[in-house]
């Protein structure tokens, strides 16, 4: 009777000790719909619905991989981080797009600018992060001495700090935002410290409070970004830094997006289109910019990398106002072959669907407009085709290759209807 006590008193002990290693995980092995806290690793499954009712950590050495149609609900009490130490695979596709959000009833006009979940926070150790015809939205909120990713020394690693929705931070590692959907986010919707890195085909709308960009991007990177629709960031559509001192020198090579009323709701005139300084490398071509607060526009004090390449821009301005801030100038960057007026409605790029009078501070964004282009229109035939892009032949993630996608003849994101 004694053996049997003692037996079982370290049965009881085996498995508390566990528990505190692993996570705090309810998986109903049927339907894999199931809450979470603490470390989380392997698959949750195409179609269900995962609450995390904390912050969750996918250990260094695993991976969580996510399947189509999986709802992923924040708990916006506890504000959960999502701490990324291994590697995360979000996988989902056009017809069932996996969703980063929290509950329904929290969705309001209030929370429009989220801050109600922390985001998705890549440790230097992560070697690999896709986000494939995903979702994220709400998040952003501010840390406090009590958030994992300060006591971790992530991201900024100090209170205080409004997070982005995605951190990404290794130089050798490989990072992969495609398809996807920005929206309702407090401040910076990506802010990435190296890597080797395609961000292609991604919607980012009502985003920044008082601040923020919805490309981030610091020293170590080696980046193509194209064919994104960018609507009324609070700042920049693209921020593009070699700031850091990691290796290698950040190059950006950004092609075929469309940017849409950026930069007006910035308190300060940094605010813009695309923001070049600190030594980046650049090439920026078939770019339209529909009144944008600025053209691309450099720190004068600490300007791009002088082999930068810019050029086949289209720039369109319903007011003088905005025109004018297109003007080549020290600070205002012109390219070759760029399509610049110099009259308020000069160049109008035609879009399908698209009021191009709606106000340019406005950041509620309408998701039935459509911005193909239609005949006539001055960005059909203008497009850049022969150049340089990093991962034309494609990174490997989980086994897939991912590729940036070739350059259009057309300017803009979106070609002809």
């Amino acid at each position: 009777m004694k053996a049997t006590k003692i037996l079982m008193g370290l049965t009881v002990l085996l498995v508390g000790f566990s528990s505190c290693k692993k996570a705090n995980s309810d998986v109903d092995p049927d339907t894999g719909n199931g809450s979470a806290i603490g470390e989380v690793s392997g698959i949750w499954k195409r179609g269900s619905t995962q609450v995390i009712k904390g912050d969750i950590i996918i250990p260094e050495g695993q991976s969580l991989t996510i399947e189509e149609g999986v709802t992923v609900v924040m708990d916006t009490l506890a504000k959960p981080e999502i701490i990324v130490k291994g590697n995360l695979y979000a996988e989902g596709t056009a017809e069932f797009p996996i969703r980063f959000t929290i509950p329904e009833d929290s969705r309001t006009e209030k929370n429009k600018f989220g801050r109600l979940w922390g985001g998705i926070l890549a440790a230097p150790s992560c070697a690999e992060l896709l986000l494939n015809h995903t979702i994220i939205e709400y998040a952003g909120s501010t840390t406090t001495a009590a958030s994992t990713s300060v006591k971790m020394s992530l991201y900024k690693a100090k209170s205080g700090e409004n997070l982005p929705a995605i951190w990404f931070s290794n130089v050798n590692g490989k990072l992969v935002i495609t398809n996807s959907t920005f929206r309702n986010l407090q401040e910076d919707c990506t802010y990435i410290e190296g890597g080797k890195i395609i961000f292609s085909n991604n919607l980012f709308y009502t985003t920044g409070l008082t601040g923020g960009e919805a490309i981030n991007l610091k020293s170590g990177c080696l980046a193509d970004v194209a064919y994104n629709l960018v609507y009324s960031t609070n700042t920049n559509a693209l921020k593009l830094s070699n700031s850091g001192d990691r290796n290698p020198q950040t190059f950006v090579v950004a092609y075929n997006n469309t940017f849409i009323n950026t930069g007006w709701r910035r308190p300060t005139a940094k605010g813009g289109s695309i923001w070049v300084e600190a030594t980046v490398r650049v090439n920026l071509f078939n770019n339209l910019f529909a009144n944008t607060r600025f053209g691309i526009k450099r720190d004068t004090k600490n300007p791009e990398d002088a082999r930068s390449l810019i050029g086949n821009n289209l720039y369109y301005g319903e007011s003088q106002t905005t025109t004018n801030q297109f003007q080549p100038s020290a600070d205002v960057i012109a390219g070759v072959n760029d399509i610049i007026g110099k009259t308020a409605g000069s160049n109008d790029p035609k879009f399908l669907n698209y009021p191009v009078s709606n106000p340019v501070d406005n950041p509620v964004f309408n998701t039935a407009w459509n911005f193909h282009l239609t005949a006539g229109s001055p960005a059909i035939g203008k497009g850049k085709t022969d150049f340089f892009r990093h991962h034309a032949a494609g990174l490997i993630l989980n086994g897939n290759l991912y590729s940036s996608p070739a350059p259009a003849s057309y300017i803009g994101a979106y070609a002809s209807n």
